[in-house]
């Protein structure tokens, strides 16, 4: 596959940056991740709001970031922009057999588990003779996709439900489990592992449901946060103050968008 030109131009506007600007030259690896972490998530949240012309300013954002960690590893000699671009190349090309003609098509988690055992054999584990189903998990994941990841890699050994039904089983045991605790005062350690327990379950839920925690909770924020504006603006046509409104004039109003949205798909 051959490189792509306007990729190509991104790292070249970097290398400019670099021998040009005393800020950029002066920045590393390290001191770039805030930034990349942030345009990163608002990508995300240009993705979530379906604003076309905001995601493509920050694309183009992490893009540039993106382009600079490769830049300043190029720097110190520990890799190039087309051994990065052959690697990627590789690793789709071995998870996806079947469509460069090397093999049938494999479930994605078989391969990936396959590439971790050969990685493995290859480095000294000390006294264990096999590496763990849960190596490798990124331990930098936020806690909602390190446990949709977690549970997909102890899926991959069959530790799983067999539908949906179980899980929704298991967060309504949870749930009961959790009101216990809330019927209990003074344990507050015993109520939090219990709510962890609870948000675990649901975790699973949604995995099996074939959705992911963390995009499902950012659509939810986002609709919460738009009908919460939305009841606010009306709020103060209607001459309703916020803080001194009771919860049943609140709901009322809140109800009453909710209809109006249902009424407008």
């Amino acid at each position: 596959m051959a490189s792509t030109p306007d990729l190509d131009r991104a790292l070249e506007l970097v290398r400019f940056l670099r021998a040009n600007c005393p800020w950029d030259a002066k920045q590393t690896a390290s001191t770039l991740i805030p930034y990349l972490i942030e345009e990163t998530q608002e990508v995300i949240e240009a993705i979530h709001a379906r604003d076309d012309d905001e995601l493509e300013g920050e694309l183009g954002d992490l893009l540039l970031n993106l382009a600079f960690q490769i830049v300043v590893a190029e720097e110190r000699g520990a890799l190039t922009a087309d051994s990065v671009t052959r690697r990627l190349e590789a690793k789709m090309r071995r998870r996806h057999p079947h469509l460069y003609g090397d093999g049938p098509q494999e479930d994605w988690e078989i391969i990936k588990a396959r590439e971790r055992a050969e990685q493995a054999g290859s480095e000294a584990l000390g006294d264990r003779p096999d590496p763990g189903v849960l190596d490798g998990v990124t331990s930098s994941l936020d806690p909602l996709s390190r446990a949709h990841r977690v549970q997909q890699r102890v899926a991959r050994v069959g530790f799983d439900w067999s539908s949906w039904q179980g899980a929704w089983d298991k967060v309504a045991e949870e749930l009961d489990e959790v009101r216990v605790e809330l019927e209990t005062p003074g344990r507050q350690a015993a109520l939090e592992e219990e709510l962890g327990d609870l948000l675990f379950a649901v975790v699973n839920l949604v995995r099996l449901a074939e959705a992911h925690p963390v995009s499902v909770l950012a659509r939810a924020n986002h609709k919460f946060e738009r009908r919460f504006r939305s009841l606010e603006v009306l709020a103060r046509e209607r001459g309703v103050r916020l803080g001194d409104a009771s919860l049943a004039e609140l709901d009322e109003l809140w109800d009453e968008l909710k209809a109006a949205e249902k009424a407008s798909d």
